[in-house]
């Protein structure tokens, strides 16, 4: 280092992260936070909804698209996808390549939509815990139940929440989507851990939870360090941690993962840990929703064990966590975008990891919305 070279700041100088779970880099430049923004604002999302709306086709009794009518339901309810973007199979084999550089193969299976909540107008963030508990019940009975299929090999769960994520319906709901393989990026994470579950020590230093047939497992050793070093954590609920990861891509992105144990899917999980979940889930959106005092964006997937019969290598490796990607930046009308150097290099981050979690761990836990009506 020259002589003259500053010290290193993270929170001043642009350096690059790497994700071990994508195997990544991102590109961290905090002081472009000090830029002047005269881009794109979106309408905040303060629309407020009525408890039931005659024209949504996710309330109880009103028509789906379909025109099937919905039941007078009063807690979760899943049905098949009126406009499914996989296809229930068989399906007819693709033709030859006309070119080994030009593949395709046919991917079947089935989508399906989880509505939370009859209430129109509520979301996971208003939501109690024992409704949020119901949730991931029906999650773990669909992932059962899909995943059972013998052509099924992936099921993956999550949800869009908010217009300016694509979501096209406020209703409060997810999807459930069911593959006869394994999509790109939870197929990376699972090569990864089991990459690091032949490759690293028997016997972790940081006494991390053990996967598997005693194997280490990447999750288990990253939580529980980011349990320890705390810079960026944001919240601990019973076993489980919400974690702004290292490598964070979003302003606001936040991981959430059990560290008591290695649990590889929702399946796993025991009632106490089923219900802490809930309870991390509930703050976790609270918080998020209590950052613009706005009805937070993201999109929230969960990845685990692929499905409930792989019992391979990946199957073992997988460590149960989400994402929650949410496009928010600086205030409830400005999002980020990837666009660019994102799209065209790698990705890249203003406001540090370490930042986020500070402004999230801060806020109160208490939703703005009661505050207001006391």
């Amino acid at each position: 280092m020259a002589a003259d070279a500053p010290e290193f700041d993270p929170t001043e100088h642009p350096h690059r992260r790497y994700n071990p779970l994508l195997g990544e880099h991102i590109l961290v430049s905090p002081h472009r936070t000090k830029r002047p923004w005269l881009g794109q604002v979106d309408p905040p999302a303060t629309e407020k909804l009525q408890e039931y709306d005659p024209k949504c086709y996710l309330c109880p009794g009103n028509s789906r698209s379909s025109g099937e009518v919905l039941p007078q339901y009063t807690e979760t309810l899943t049905f098949p996808n009126d406009f499914p973007a996989i296809l229930d199979g068989p399906l007819p084999a693709a033709p030859a390549p006309p070119h080994p550089l030009l593949t395709a193969e046919p991917v079947q299976g089935g989508c399906d939509v989880v509505i939370f909540h009859p209430r129109h107008d509520l979301t996971l963030a208003l939501l109690t815990v024992g409704e949020i508990e119901k949730i991931i019940v029906e999650w773990t009975r669909i992932y059962v139940k899909r995943g059972m299929h013998p052509e099924v090999k992936y099921v993956q769960i999550f949800e869009n929440k908010g217009a300016i994520m694509g979501c096209s319906n406020p209703h409060p709901h997810g999807q459930v989507w069911s593959l006869s393989s394994i999509p790109q990026i939870p197929a990376t994470e699972l090569s990864n851990l089991v990459k690091y579950s032949l490759g690293a020590p028997a016997d972790p230093p940081s006494g991390a939870p053990l996967g598997d047939q005693g194997k280490p497992c990447m999750l288990c050793e990253y939580a529980h360090f980011e349990r320890g070093a705390k810079e960026r954590v944001v919240f601990e609920e019973g076993p489980w941690v919400a974690i702004v990861p290292w490598w964070a891509v979003w302003p606001f992105e936040v991981m959430l993962v059990p560290t008591n144990r290695h649990i590889t899917s929702l399946l796993d999980l025991t009632p106490d840990e089923r219900n802490t979940f809930a309870k991390a889930l509930s703050r976790l959106t609270k918080k998020y929703d209590n950052l613009f005092r706005c009805s937070f964006a993201y999109s929230m997937g969960i990845h685990q064990r692929p499905t409930p019969t792989q019992l391979d290598e990946a199957g073992e490796a997988a460590h149960l966590h989400l994402h929650f990607d949410p496009p928010l930046l600086r205030s409830a009308s400005v999002r980020k975008f990837l666009v660019g150097f994102e799209l065209m290099a790698e990705a890249q981050r203003d406001l540090t990891p370490e930042q986020a979690a500070k402004r999230l761990r801060e806020l109160p836990e208490v939703h703005y919305l009661d505050e207001e009506s006391k």
